[in-house]
């Protein structure tokens, strides 16, 4: 308890909270649209983002939870809803019979393409359009870098 506290100067506090405002706000507007547009929420589209990045279309829950920075209970029952639209299955793994895997289906490929093109404008629309390359570089570089340290130190 006798640590000294670094407390952020003013300067990191503003970048700091508006890095937060921005994110939270950037992302709460591109769930409403993805919602209102195309039926699909903002965390159904981060799995289906995350499934047809996977080459076959499926990954372990485990490994899908930890991407999307959810606890299993989120995981299981986010998982549930999906596939009673119809958007993913589960699959049990042979190799490990407390394993499963997610899976796309037609279903959610269709939902993903019919929604992408919209996402994508809208991300241009309410953010690429508003930084300069040079600002873009140095935005992937930190970004790239912070993800890397959290991945270290991942349990």
């Amino acid at each position: 308890m006798g640590e000294t506290v670094r407390w952020l100067t003013p300067e990191e506090q503003r970048a700091w909270r508006g890095f937060i405002r921005l994110h939270e706000r950037l992302g709460g507007r591109l769930a409403r649209l993805l919602q209102s547009e195309s039926k699909v929420s903002g965390a159904d589209f981060a799995v289906l983002v995350h499934l047809t990045d996977a080459p076959d279309g499926r990954q372990r829950y485990q490994d899908l939870a930890r991407a999307l920075e959810w606890e299993k209970s989120r995981m299981s029952h986010h998982i549930a809803r999906m596939a009673g639209r119809g958007m993913v299955v589960r699959e049990e793994c042979a190799e490990d019979a407390r394993g499963a895997f997610v899976v796309i289906t037609d279903a959610g490929r269709a939902a993903i393409e019919a929604a992408a093109p919209r996402h994508v404008e809208a991300v241009r629309e309410l953010f690429m359009d508003h930084v300069t390359p040079a600002e873009l570089r140095v935005l992937a570089d930190i970004s790239e870098r912070v993800i890397k340290k959290l991945d270290e130190d991942q349990p």
